[in-house]
């Protein structure tokens, strides 16, 4: 049997957060498991002199190397261009004092799981990941909450306390009232206002529903790095051959019975698949990297590949 003081947690999955209050004895306890579980996984990948999360935009310029297709062009290397004659893109050092917002939408549709944890469990553990990932040496992180009926702002710090309490905040949002649609398109927009000097923005959402975040992606894209952390459920992408059920749609509110013919599986697996494409193409134009992590995966091993790519292809020039 579990404790009474131990945190209950998803096969494979991170702890479940199920509490209300910021004070609860779980939440501290299931919190700080996160944060070993972190630790103990990330360390290992950011051993030495590590690169960052992404490039960012960095005060020590790196060395130059050839352009390949998808480069930003933003690090276009001018002189270097002009003196070979083919583009050339310059790599650079992460920023050592670097102010990372994170927009995390906790809207209802993240209040969903089929496996061992709900979406809206790997959201904070998400946070979690790129809290520490890009914390120390004088870094200073926020994060923009929103659930669809409102939008939480925790200001930018550093320090160990700060970002404890930063993922408390993630973890006690309210539930959005069934009905009540999510405001990711506000969320990001939110980070324009006031203007902030270059940093890097990190999105978390599963990315469903209409694009209408896309124009505010942009503007965010052309001033800050991204990075888009996309939380997936199997049953966000099939549908399972179970005959007749029930489907509830929380932002909506809408309640609807179907059966699962193989048509309407096919047809389900192929709007969802089309829907996937169109979010990579538009962070693919914001020059933003997609870390997808899934319910019924291995969401730390994610994250260390993740890292280790991001590592490999930036160290080699590839």
């Amino acid at each position: 049997m579990t404790a009474p003081d131990e945190p209950r947690r998803g096969r494979g999955g991170p702890p479940l957060f199920r509490s209300g209050s910021l004070e609860d004895p779980q939440l501290a306890a299931a919190l700080r498991t996160l944060e070993l579980t972190v630790r103990r996984r990330l360390d290992g990948v950011l051993h030495g002199d590590h690169l960052g999360l992404i490039p960012g935009p960095g005060s020590e310029p790196g060395d130059a190397r050839e352009y390949q297709p998808g480069d930003d062009v933003r690090q276009m290397d001018w002189s270097v261009t002009a003196r070979t004659t083919h583009p050339h893109v310059r790599q650079s050092v992460a920023d050592r004092e670097l102010e990372t917002w994170l927009v995390v939408d906790l809207s209802a549709s993240l209040d969903f799981g089929t496996t061992g944890c709900e979406k809206r469990d790997l959201v904070v553990a998400a946070a979690a990941a790129v809290t520490h990932l890009t914390s120390g040496g004088g870094n200073r992180i926020g994060a923009v909450i929103a659930n669809g009926e409102t939008i939480v702002r925790v200001p930018a710090r550093g320090g160990r306390v700060h970002t404890q309490s930063l993922l408390r905040r993630i973890a006690t949002t309210p539930h959005a009232t069934d009905g009540v649609r999510g405001d990711l398109a506000g969320a990001i927009d939110s980070l324009r206002r006031p203007q902030r000097r270059r940093g890097m923005a990190v999105v978390i959402s599963d990315f469903l529903g209409p694009l209408d975040w896309e124009r505010p992606m942009r503007a965010i894209a052309a001033r800050h790095d991204l990075l888009a952390v996309e939380v997936l459920d199997p049953r966000d992408l099939e549908l399972p051959d179970v005959g007749d059920i029930v489907l509830h749609d929380p932002e909506s509110g809408r309640t609807r019975e179907f059966t699962t013919t193989p048509q309407l599986r096919a047809d389900f697996a192929r709007a969802a698949a089309d829907h996937r494409a169109d979010v990579e193409r538009v962070l693919r134009q914001c020059s933003a990297p997609r870390m997808t992590l899934r319910t019924d995966g291995d969401w730390i091993a994610d994250v260390v590949r993740f890292v280790s790519r991001r590592r490999h292809s930036i160290g080699s020039g590839a």
